[in-house]
């Protein structure tokens, strides 16, 4: 059982920092994102060993699809809320005509 939510750890760590390196962040810290990929394989990883009824097995290459799909919209999500919530005042070029 730990050597499958270590599984669905390391494929949240690998998806969070692939994310990290594809998407602006514009200032944030990229810490944010590792850990809502981490938080997301595993929600998404016990959603399906419960939805499935197969478990928490090692390796189990289902689990950590399910995994690596939950990390993406863990990310996902974290920067939708994020850049919803950065002031995009500061951004923007104002004419002064």
């Amino acid at each position: 059982m730990l050597m499958g939510i270590l599984g669905w750890v390391a494929v949240g760590l690998v998806v969070g920092f692939i994310a990290t390196k594809v998407v602006n962040l514009r200032g944030d810290d990229p810490k944010f994102g590792l850990a809502a990929s981490t938080v997301g394989a595993i929600v998404a990883g016990i959603i399906h060993a419960v939805v499935s009824g197969a478990g928490v097995t090692p390796w189990n290459p289902w689990n950590l699809l399910w995994a690596a799909v939950g990390a993406g919209a863990g990310v996902l999500v974290y920067h939708l809320v994020r850049s919803r919530s950065i002031s995009h005042g500061s951004y923007t070029r104002r004419s002064s005509h």
